[in-house]
């Protein structure tokens, strides 16, 4: 079994009205210098695909002026006791590579982690942020896969918010 890494301490947290841990926020060493600028949400759960999103928006960040970068990793529903123990250290290690990533381009970063439905839980925290984009990899499911599974991609399309870039 792997061994817990040791988590940075959470810049906020959340909680709903029972007590139980919903939502975390992390920031990267140093910090996003100004997180309210150009806000960018890149959705990342420890796949492939949302590595190749990550580098996508890093390319894109390179050729603005200023752009923030935030990553989301949502996990579903965890009971109270589990939500404590688990969902930082969950996340933190889904969205190793995707940090890693960013630290490699010497891009600051802030990490957000929320509990519920993935597609309800990106778009609420896009508009909380403001964001201009999300970028989110593609899991290339094609239209059958897309109809028996779901898509984030195509819940996020169908509930509207900011433009979408989805990479493949």
């Amino acid at each position: 079994m792997r061994q817990l890494p040791d988590l940075p301490v959470a810049i906020t947290s959340e909680r709903d009205n029972d007590g139980r841990l919903v939502g975390l926020a992390f920031d990267s060493v140093p910090p996003l210098p100004t997180p309210e600028t150009n806000p960018w949400l890149v959705a990342v759960d420890g796949s492939d695909n949302a590595l190749r999103a990550v580098a996508h928006a890093v390319q894109q960040a390179n050729d603005m002026n200023a752009c923030a970068l935030h990553l989301v990793h949502v996990q579903p529903w965890l009971s109270k006791e589990a939500a404590e123990a688990e969902l930082a250290h969950r996340a933190w290690l889904a969205t190793e590579r995707a940090r890693a990533l960013l630290d490699a381009e010497g891009h600051p970063w802030r990490l957000h982690v929320v509990m519920g439905d993935v597609g309800k839980g990106i778009l609420h925290l896009a508009e909380q942020l403001h964001c201009r984009s999300i970028v989110i990899g593609s899991r290339g499911l094609g239209l059958t896969g897309s109809l028996l599974f779901g898509s984030v991609t195509s819940k996020l399309m169908h509930l509207g918010g900011p433009p979408l870039a989805v990479v493949p």
